[in-house]
């Protein structure tokens, strides 16, 4: 029975009544001596305690789409068949030119909302360089299909979940290609092609988006298997041309972190709710020593380049939670790197899906103005992004409970989320 399915949410449904009905009809009528009747109705009541607890994770879950499957939630899974050591670009000495097509098989993705907005596709994947086998959705936006648009490459967006989190949040929780493709059709935002590859690749770990010799490639997973798959199975457009990843939380570290280390595989990245150092995670793989935070920290890696690259990085975030990492990074870029950084209220919400769900539209259109070479139209003269087209996608919140940049200064700016750095 799958954990995210109906039938495991309606068998949760009627356990839970079953355990709250027992008490009301046997409490009173459960024979034998007085030990033997306290034993029954306890077993009772941890029933009850259990079911409910059970329900509210199957809700809760099914909500954010945390863990995927039994192996996610167990931490049985592994879907790393080698690590090798493939050098600082990735490959492993292996000329990526050279590497024949890859033809995939996709069928129609299951679960809450994937089959919504013309429905979304997976298929599992052998990645050949980073020796990852998992799944990746695909998502094609509605012109794709369309006779007019035969001869036409689109645009690709890889988007990448928190941690603990499935891909498929990004289309069931976020509904980002529901929300996308009215957009699409009325031409408010370009027809991007929508990629969401496995991250949660070894089990009860956050791989960072790291290449870790021995342990994980999650790096050349996510920017070369992945995006090679894509360009060989779709019309999709050329690395650096026409890619971009977005993420948040965990996921947002990842964006950020795949654009500056290889420009040549993206032109830019969304970092929703992110951190800069791996540390901010956890149970991050990346994060476990002073050189893997180094080396995949993207303010550090940015600020040792001599040349910085071209690059559009776009960040959004609370005080405390996302804000100051990007603040971080727009410090130190140099054109032609271009930073929008957005400060959003503390009231908003919280580090969950019902802060990122309602920036996706703005977000996208930033997407769509930097494939467009408008990079000048999102900042004002000090280079932070006008919040009023994101400020009004979110929920209504009190004027007065966003952070100002005079809290910010003396310090006296806070939230349970302070703990992530840039």
């Amino acid at each position: 029975m799958s954990l995210t399915g109906t039938s495991f949410l309606l068998t949760s449904f009627v356990l839970c009544a079953v355990a709250l009905l027992l008490p009301l009809a046997l409490w009173s009528r459960v024979p034998g001596p007085a030990p033997v009747r306290a034993a029954a109705r306890l077993l009772m009541l941890l029933f009850v305690q259990g079911t409910a607890i059970s329900l509210v994770f199957v809700l809760v879950n099914n909500a954010n789409n945390l863990y995927d499957d039994w192996a996610d939630l167990l931490g049985t899974g592994n879907h790393v068949q080698q690590a090798a050591d493939l050098g600082a670009d990735g490959t492993g000495g292996i000329s990526l030119k050279d590497l024949p097509r890859m033809r995939q098989t996709f069928r129609p993705a299951q679960g809450p909302r994937m089959r919504q907005a013309g429905g979304v596709r997976v298929t599992d994947l052998r990645g050949r360089v980073s020796g990852v086998n998992a799944e990746v959705y695909v998502w094609l936006p509605p012109q794709y299909d369309e006779p007019v648009y035969r001869h036409r490459l689109f645009p690709v967006v890889e988007l990448l979940p928190g941690y603990p989190g499935s891909a498929k949040a990004w289309f069931g929780s976020l509904r980002v290609h529901e929300q996308l493709r009215p957009m699409m059709l009325d031409g408010r935002v370009a027809p991007f092609i929508l990629v969401a590859p496995r991250t949660n690749l070894l089990a009860r770990a956050d791989t960072g988006c790291a290449n870790i010799p021995g342990t994980v490639n999650a790096e050349s997973w996510l920017s070369i298997d992945v995006p090679r798959m894509v360009m060989d199975n779709f019309r999709a457009e050329p690395a650096p041309r026409g890619w971009a990843a977005a993420g948040y939380s965990a996921g947002a570290h990842c964006a950020t972190k795949l654009a500056v280390a290889h420009p040549d595989r993206y032109r830019a990245a969304v970092s929703m709710s992110g951190y800069n150092d791996p540390k901010g995670e956890r149970s991050s793989l990346a994060g476990r020593s002073l050189e893997l935070r180094r080396r995949n920290n993207p303010y550090l890696v940015l600020r040792a380049e001599r040349v910085h690259p071209r690059i559009a990085l776009y960040f959004s975030g609370e005080s405390g939670d996302g804000y100051q990492a990007g603040t971080a990074i727009q410090t130190i870029a140099k054109p032609p790197t271009s930073v929008d950084v957005v400060l959003l209220p503390r009231s908003a919400g919280g580090h969950d899906m019902g802060l990122w769900r309602p920036q996706l539209p703005e977000v996208f259109r930033w997407l769509t103005e930097q494939f467009d070479g408008d990079r000048g139209s999102t900042a004002d003269a000090g280079g932070t992004a006008d919040a009023a087209g994101v400020r009004k996608s979110l929920p209504p919140v009190p004027s007065s409970g966003g952070s100002t940049r005079a809290e910010l200064a003396s310090g006296t700016a806070s939230r349970t989320g302070a703990e992530r750095r840039p």
